[in-house]
């Protein structure tokens, strides 16, 4: 295919994309407002053509050339692409059971810290390495853990401590840090929905040992499908790498061979010497590469994650004035010493109120307002984990309050200001009519 031709395609696609994309007016009570979304437009769309006509169809060069990208984003020295922000929470507890890692290795029975109100796939991985979660509730309003919780919650078991942001607001992530560092405690940082948000002036997804990204529809940017898992240790980069693909000694990539001239040059377990670096296993692995289509995207879309994250603030803050005041509900509250990108607007109902959590969400459905809740609000009530082996350290009060009385709205980038006057008046209006 000639430059010219595929030049041509290209064009054809912006062409098409701006074709079916005809902007259709925001009709109050019809047109629905999602909680969550991504934002795609001609160029999103011409960059996955482009990676589909060059064939790109597993982890190749714009995968390399997005994890190069996204870490210097973030300013640390590794990032591994995987094809989940699920997954990129099981390679980052997983590359701490290594064996390389010595006395500081994760083994089964060992205790991990975790948030009961968050994402079962934060906690997820901490059961299936044979690991034990220990349960720690939030502050409302923020939803966020304390570092005094978590303090709290240290046993002579414990070993690790991993925590996601709370809809894009930052937990302590710098005290908590300090935690782990005083105590010998691995930190993994989750975040997932916080990609961009500031605690004390430094990105989110640089205090922890280990950090985890998801580019699902519904974050900061996406790639449809996709994770990343970033590290400043080359060490825990290796060993990243090694569990995402497959378990394998070898650090080349799939496509190369005898990068390092030494590909018959190891004896490694009880393997004949010179047996082939590529195919010697060292981890118990997996493959969860992402494909160079998901990069594709996810280099576009990382052009535009500031412009993403200033309407992230900007429809938080509105809604924020918007609802100030309305009786019946605690609004949210950005963390002390903090600036979040947002993921989405939380509000929980007041024990006082004269409504419900249920009457509300019913009432915004039906005005084409799209909810959610706070995701488990209580892991342990789970029907999931009623069979595990978990400890609570404290109370769960605040979390189950998030189980009873929390829901969130959407503030993506999508949304418009006439959404936002909708919504705001909405919610209003309904608050009025319960007293």
């Amino acid at each position: 295919m000639t430059d010219q031709t595929k030049a041509e395609i290209l064009d054809l696609v912006r062409r098409l994309h701006n074709e079916r994309e005809v902007h259709t007016p925001f009709v109050a009570g019809s047109t629905p407002i999602l909680s969550s979304g991504a934002l795609l437009d001609a160029e999103d769309r011409a960059a996955l053509v482009e990676a589909a006509l060059e064939l790109r169809i597993a982890s190749g060069t714009y995968a390399t050339r997005f994890e190069r990208m996204f870490a210097r984003y973030l300013g640390v020295r590794k990032a591994h692409l995987t094809n989940s922000g699920s997954s990129a929470n099981l390679l980052a507890l997983s590359a701490l059971t290594a064996p390389e890692l010595g006395d500081r290795r994760l083994r089964p029975g060992d205790e991990v810290i975790t948030v009961a109100a968050g994402f079962p796939t934060t906690v997820n991985p901490i059961v299936q390495n044979g690991l034990v979660p220990v349960f720690v509730d939030i502050d409302l309003g923020t939803y966020n853990t304390t570092a005094d919780r978590v303090a709290a919650a240290i046993g002579p078991k414990t070993r690790a401590i991993i925590i996601a942001h709370a809809l894009g607001n930052p937990f302590p992530a710098s005290e908590i840090a300090e935690l782990a560092e005083r105590h010998g405690l691995w930190f993994v940082e989750d975040n997932c929905d916080a990609v961009g948000s500031l605690y004390r002036g430094r990105l989110t997804g640089t205090f922890g040992h280990l950090s985890t990204v998801s580019f699902y529809p519904a974050h900061h940017i996406t790639m449809g499908e996709g994770g990343c898992v970033l590290t400043d240790s080359v060490d825990l980069a290796h060993l990243v790498e090694s569990y995402r693909d497959w378990g394998r000694d070898c650090w080349c990539d799939p496509a190369e061979d005898d990068r390092c001239h030494k590909r018959f040059g190891w004896q490694l377990g009880t393997l004949p010497s010179g047996y082939d670096h590529k195919y010697t296993f060292s981890h118990i692995g997996y493959n969860l590469k992402a494909t160079d289509l998901q990069a594709a995207l996810g280099l576009r879309q990382l052009e535009r994650l500031g412009e993403f994250g200033d309407a992230r603030r900007k429809n938080w803050q509105r809604l924020r004035g918007e609802l100030d005041g309305t009786p019946g509900l605690l609004l949210p509250e950005p963390a002390p010493g903090s600036d979040p990108s947002w993921f989405g607007f939380v509000m929980t109902v007041r024990d006082s109120a004269a409504y419900t959590r249920r009457a509300l969400q019913l009432h915004l459905e039906d005005k084409q307002i799209r909810t959610r809740l706070l995701f488990s609000g209580n892991l342990t009530r789970h029907p999931a984990y009623q069979g595990i082996d978990y400890r609570v350290a404290g109370d769960l009060c605040n979390s189950d309050i998030v189980v009873d009385r929390t829901l969130w709205i959407g503030c993506h980038p999508g949304v418009t200001d006439e959404m936002i006057g909708y919504m705001g008046r909405t919610i209003r209006e309904f608050a009025a009519s319960q007293r």
